[in-house]
């Protein structure tokens, strides 16, 4: 690795009481959700898919799908997220973050709040453990 290269982001899971927090897994502190080399957003736009949230596929530590929607007729900038199969979609990456994605990103639930999911979306390069049972 060059100087120049930046070091490669390793995060572990971390279960909590509703979720997932984040540690570093080179150096072992706590990540804040407000790193700046990470996002993690709440999903937006879950109340018109209420069926969707208590799907088993979105519980934290779930891997995700972001899918770009360059058709939607409301934001052509809009990022879907979805089950990592891609059959069910919980709602979408909040409008103010969507056009800062690269479309490489990687995407887990981390944190159910009432109504909603807190998602994780780290750098494509990253490395995120899997939780352990």
């Amino acid at each position: 690795m060059t100087p120049a290269e930046p070091q490669r982001l390793r995060l572990w899971l971390e279960l909590g009481p509703s979720g997932y927090y984040l540690r570093d897994a080179a150096t072992g502190e706590p990540v804040r959700w407000e790193d700046e080399r990470i996002r993690v957003v709440p999903a937006a736009g879950v109340s018109f898919r209420p069926e969707a949230l208590p799907d088993l596929s979105f519980a934290p530590g779930r891997r995700l799908a972001l899918v770009p929607e360059p058709e939607n007729e409301h934001d052509p900038n809009a990022v879907g997220i979805w089950n990592e199969d891609r059959s069910l979609q919980v709602g979408y990456v909040p409008r103010d973050v969507a056009p800062e994605l690269r479309g490489d990103e990687q995407a887990v639930s981390l944190w159910r709040v009432e109504g909603g999911l807190r998602v994780l979306i780290a750098p494509a390069h990253a490395w995120i453990g899997t939780p352990r049972s």
